[in-house]
């Protein structure tokens, strides 16, 4: 029995799918095994933290540790490997359908695997954009605001 091309890239994919998918699944273990932060138990608190960030505002040394915690994780290789699981499936999807034409012309269905992979960039596009934030955390540590001393902590409400 002999393989086509688009046989060999489907085997090709499937291996890779199982290896990122596992590296996906210690990522995840890793995340949801970590103590929760006062900070991340807030809804909006990633975003709220990174665009201060971004816009070089001063933040407490709370919000500053929470975002680097965050910018840690979204650095880590294992996170690119949620990306590229979601983008193996998709080409999972399109060479096993190539390979089952056996060289006939492909419909419209073949390609919807072309979807997951599109999202899949998506996600790895944003993984990668927060990952440059890395840059601004030296500037940001010199500005942080000091941290009140009566214990309570400003909240900031999005209503």
């Amino acid at each position: 029995m002999s393989l086509s091309l688009f046989g060999c890239l489907t085997i090709f994919s499937f291996a890779a799918e199982l290896v990122f998918a596992v590296c996906a699944f210690v990522f995840v273990r890793r995340l949801l095994a970590r103590e929760p932060t006062p900070m991340s138990e807030n809804v909006g608190s990633v975003r709220m933290v990174l665009s201060k960030l971004r816009k070089g505002e001063p933040m407490s040394k709370d919000e500053l540790d929470f975002a680097t915690q965050v910018i840690a994780d979204r650095r880590s290789l294992l996170a690119y490997s949620i990306p590229a699981a979601i983008f193996t499936i998709g080409c999972l999807y399109v060479f096993g359908s190539l390979e089952q034409l056996h060289g006939r012309t492909p419909s419209l269905r073949t390609f919807i695997g072309v979807l997951p992979m599109l999202g899949a960039i998506n996600l790895a596009a944003q993984l990668h954009r927060v990952a440059i934030l890395k840059r601004r955390l030296p500037s940001a540590r010199k500005t942080a605001a000091p941290v009140a001393q009566s214990g309570q902590r400003e909240v900031e409400s999005n209503f």
